[in-house]
């Protein structure tokens, strides 16, 4: 059966017969992507905390529109092994170049700020680490130790890199037990040299397989980005693709271009649109979707993993 998406969406005019197609003019964001500017007295807590301890978030690193609304209430993801990517993705709004030296006491302050915040739900994150033998995985694993030690009862999830493909560096974070594992498939085979050219579609795929192949009790997790240039059958085919890796959790938002030297986008997808990629996700039979314009990875995790659990 084929499914065709609502028909209400901003798509850039181009004209793919030109010689020389002019640059198309960026779109208009439309208004169900407006927020407020973050602030307020938890909010401004939060942040001192990070400052105090000398941590990164991706709230901030990659610019997340929702990061006054999760700090104001008490969440956030933690991005370790520093703020500098060995990887240049067209999309992504973190640093690239030549990282600084692994830091042995991060895993300690991470898991410091979470008991100081009083944590119930902690995400974490990296940049991507090709320089370690390892991918930084030793760096996962002591962070969810040492926060099992501080905070016994809250719940982590760990949002890894693909390591390269390495089955070493995935055991590692795997043995260490957290609760869910999410690794972001992010977008269509189509794009993945565009916009992703470090990462391999089948290489993302392969990691969720094997993760749930090692640990078959652990909740998997991955997410998708649309506003790319992909087509409507596309995301469909990602979403098959990934139920095929037995992934548990997906989440799906739009791409908001964080510069000008970034992949502009191509299209804004609405509302009605978000709710039926979320419908057919559930027919799917993954156990919980999260879709929406202003959706990420780690927007409200924890009702997603408590969602996840309600239905195994």
């Amino acid at each position: 059966m084929t499914i065709s998406p609502p028909s209400l969406v901003q798509i850039a005019p181009r004209d793919p017969t030109a010689d020389a197609p002019s640059p198309a003019p960026p779109l208009r964001k439309p208004a169900w992507l407006r927020v407020k500017a973050p602030g307020g007295s938890t909010y401004a807590e939060v942040r001192r905390v990070m400052r105090d301890l000398k941590l990164h978030t991706v709230c901030e690193e990659a610019h997340c529109p929702n990061v006054g609304e999760c700090w104001e209430h008490r969440a956030a993801t933690f991005i370790i092994l520093g703020d500098v990517c060995t990887r240049n993705c067209a999309y992504c709004a973190i640093a690239h170049g030549t990282p600084a030296a692994l830091d042995a006491e991060e895993p300690r302050r991470v898991a410091e700020a979470a008991a100081a915040m009083g944590l119930q739900y902690l995400v974490v994150t990296s940049v991507d680490r090709d320089d370690l033998p390892n991918g930084g995985a030793e760096q996962f694993a002591d962070l969810v130790r040492e926060t099992r030690r501080l905070l016994p009862r809250a719940s982590i999830e760990v949002l890894i890199p693909d390591f390269k493909g390495s089955e070493r560096a995935l055991r590692i974070v795997v043995e260490a037990r957290p609760d869910v594992l999410n690794h972001n498939l992010e977008t269509v085979p189509r794009l993945y040299r565009l916009a992703r050219p470090g990462g391999r579609y089948d290489r993302a795929l392969e990691l969720l397989a094997r993760a749930r192949a090692m640990d078959p009790a652990m909740v998997t997790k991955s997410g998708l980005m649309v506003g790319l240039g992909e087509e409507w059958d596309e995301i469909l085919g990602a979403m098959r693709d990934l139920r095929d890796a037995r992934v548990d959790l997906l989440t799906i938002g739009q791409y908001l271009r964080p510069s000008a030297g970034h992949l502009p986008v191509a299209r804004y997808y609405t509302p009605a649109e978000f709710a039926e990629l979320a419908r057919v996700g559930r027919a799917l039979g993954y156990r919980h979707v999260e879709s929406g314009p202003l959706v990420r990875s780690s927007y409200h995790a924890w009702e997603q993993a408590k969602n996840a659990t309600a239905s195994a």
